[in-house]
């Protein structure tokens, strides 16, 4: 989650907003592979088709609702949910208040997960004790430096994408035979070490599809960028440019990850990208390049979530305070205490591990995002004929 800002003198704004949706996706779940096995490889040879399902709902989506808020100049998800929601808002408004608490101790959580999952497996220090580095680090940038995190989120996601490319191309070539012999294994019907399912087509779309729906939930961070926007072609360029790069670093991502699909230790892994490094091509140089890409992209999801819900949570106590002396002072305790409230929830969470996380969270969220975002977009888009975006 970022701001296009710091980018604005050097790209076009449709790129800008593509990146900042790319952020969005470059969490811990997927910076560390779990997402990538729980949601595609486990559910078989369909994993190589389903990313352009997922990736083509996902701009569309995204499309719409920056549309609907460039249109209606609704620049945040409140604001959005209650112009978006009519005469339900008093109930789907306050649902998607909970939708979004979902994602935030999801998403947090996740990032504390991965950074700690990496580390240990670096490092060989206790989990708990990893995640408490990761927690201590993100409580810092949260209170102090989350605007500093926001200017260069953008230009981090265009140094996370080349560093995606610098470590999975290299193992891709160098560990074709064994892509292709996975490929081979998963069409004969044999599922990979994690993998508990069946193969079937039915279940793989609906992972594939549940991955769209909390990754859908996401969407209310492209508004804020909406008032930036001057033409309505700006969006449809970065609607394009969302599936052009979610698209590819999905794909990337799956063709890496498929050459260690049938390797033993995957079985006992929590970070699935770093047994990939591990077992290639330079691992001394590439291992620890995606462990720092891994924990950049996890901290910051993990900040600009945590931050978000802060500003909304002290926002909410000032207003209700006379003067702005009164809001000046102990500003910074409230930012602190708030701060710490969600950071050691997120970090709470984390303990159950990556895997856990990844997979009962966002399940949750995925349930979350379908009731209060896709069926009322849907309804919204029906009822209305396109005529309001």
């Amino acid at each position: 989650m970022s701001q296009n800002k710091s980018l604005q003198s050097k790209m076009p704004l449709a790129m800008g907003l593509a990146f900042v949706a790319f952020t969005t996706q470059f969490g811990g779940g997927f910076a560390s592979g779990a997402q990538i096995y729980q949601y595609f490889i486990n559910y078989g040879i369909w994993c190589l088709i389903l990313p352009a399902v997922t990736q083509g709902l996902y701009a569309l989506f995204f499309w719409y609702g920056m549309r609907y808020a460039y249109k209606h100049k609704t620049y945040d998800y409140r604001s959005f949910s209650d112009s978006l929601y009519g005469k339900t808002k008093p109930v789907m408004s306050n649902l998607y208040e909970i939708c979004y608490l979902i994602m935030i101790g999801t998403a947090s959580a996740a990032a504390f997960a991965t950074g700690g999952s990496t580390l240990q497996t670096l490092f060989g220090i206790p989990y708990w004790l990893c995640t408490l580095i990761i927690a201590a680090f993100i409580f810092v940038i949260a209170l102090f430096g989350t605007n500093v995190v926001r200017k260069c989120a953008s230009t981090l996601s265009v140094l996370i994408i080349i560093g995606l490319v610098l470590v999975l191309v290299p193992n891709i070539i160098a560990q074709w035979g064994d892509i292709t012999a996975s490929i081979h294994t998963m069409s004969s019907g044999e599922m990979t070490v994690l993998s508990s399912e069946s193969g079937a087509f039915g279940p793989a779309l609906y992972s594939a599809v549940l991955y769209f729906f909390f990754q859908l939930a996401s969407v209310s961070v492209m508004y804020q960028h909406m008032e930036d926007v001057t033409d309505e072609k700006q969006i449809n360029k970065a609607a394009i440019w969302m599936f052009v790069c979610n698209f590819c670093a999905m794909e990337l991502s799956i063709l890496g990850l498929l050459a260690i699909a049938y390797v033993s230790e995957l079985a006992s892994a929590s970070v699935p990208m770093l047994v990939l490094v591990q077992n290639g091509v330079g691992a001394g140089i590439l291992t620890p390049i995606i462990s720092l890409l891994i924990i950049l992209g996890a901290i910051s999801t993990a900040v600009n979530m945590i931050s978000g819900i802060v500003t909304r949570c002290v926002n909410a106590v000032e207003r209700r305070m006379d003067s702005p002396a009164k809001k000046a002072q102990g500003h910074l305790g409230r930012n602190a205490v708030f701060t710490a409230i969600f950071t050691f929830l997120a970090f709470a969470i984390a303990q159950f591990g990556l895997m856990t996380v990844v997979k009962k969270g966002y399940a949750y969220l995925g349930y979350a995002a379908f009731i209060t975002l896709f069926v009322p977009f849907v309804v919204h888009a029906v009822a209305t004929k396109g005529k309001e975006i």
